[in-house]
């Protein structure tokens, strides 16, 4: 564990490893290999959200609150300025639509859903690394809003909130075939039941929704080949062949067919 030398970010290590990703709609199951990767040791906060130049905060906001509401597009332009700041390749190309990821930049992003998952779990294969009034703010501590974060009982990796506080965005697609332009979300918030509050939950949003239960945390390292287009259990090759479905869809189905095109 240390500070990231570029910018008041604790950053931690997460080994290289593999895990199993679910698919709940095609009832498919894939296994992951990651690479190594650091990510954040808690959910950005307002504090290191200010340290990027025009980010300013009212006079009230707690220094040591997670971030919130951010959009996705907030988060991955955060990232960029943040990798601007401290001397880096930022990791986005962002366009007026469309922002693409080079998987070789060492720069600040988001985390893949499978990053993501298997650095919440921790080397564990149950629902949360613990007992969630130990390791979570959720909806049993009858709260009004998130608390500062690093309060609650870390995981084996040194991670805290993974679980619980704010949901966090992931760089991800939820599903291009259904919810088209939805980005993913994991971990639960503060006003989540149990259920929700779970390292294999996800749920997903449009990425300029603004939720008051959102906010996110970064990741970084090179993962990739330039222009790969593929890492961490992400590709847009995948993407592009999920949301290109032939025929009738069902009612409520939003394909995003035309941005994925080459």
């Amino acid at each position: 564990m240390g500070h990231d030398r570029y910018m008041e970010i604790s950053l931690i290590s997460i080994p290289s490893g593999s895990i199993q990703q679910r698919d709940a709609r095609s009832q498919t199951v894939r296994e992951v290999d990651l690479r190594t990767f650091h990510i954040g040791r808690t959910q950005v906060t307002n504090a290191q959200w200010a340290q990027i130049p025009g980010r300013n905060l009212p006079a009230d906001a707690r220094r040591q609150n997670p971030t919130h509401p951010v959009t996705w597009f907030e988060a991955v332009s955060w990232c960029n300025e943040a990798s601007a700041v401290g001397g880096l390749e930022p990791a986005y190309e962002i366009g007026e639509d469309q922002v693409s990821w080079n998987v070789a930049s060492e720069g600040y992003r988001l985390p893949t859903e499978a990053e993501w998952e298997f650095a919440a779990r921790a080397g564990t294969g149950t629902p949360a690394h613990g007992a969630l009034a130990d390791i979570a703010w959720t909806a049993a501590d009858a709260l009004q809003g998130p608390q500062n974060v690093g309060l609650k009982a870390a995981n084996a990796f040194g991670l805290h909130d993974m679980i619980g506080n704010v949901w966090e965005w992931c760089w991800d697609y939820a599903d291009t075939a259904r919810y088209g332009s939805y980005r993913s979300l994991r971990g639960g918030g503060w006003d989540d039941k149990s259920w929700s509050c779970r390292a294999s939950v996800r749920r997903g949003s449009a990425p300029d929704a603004v939720l008051e239960d959102v906010g996110f945390r970064v990741a970084r390292g090179a993962v990739g080949e330039a222009d790969a287009g593929a890492a961490q259990g992400w590709s847009a090759l995948r993407d592009r062949q999920r949301a290109d479905l032939r025929g009738p869809l069902p009612v409520g189905w939003t394909p995003l067919r035309s941005l994925l095109r080459d």
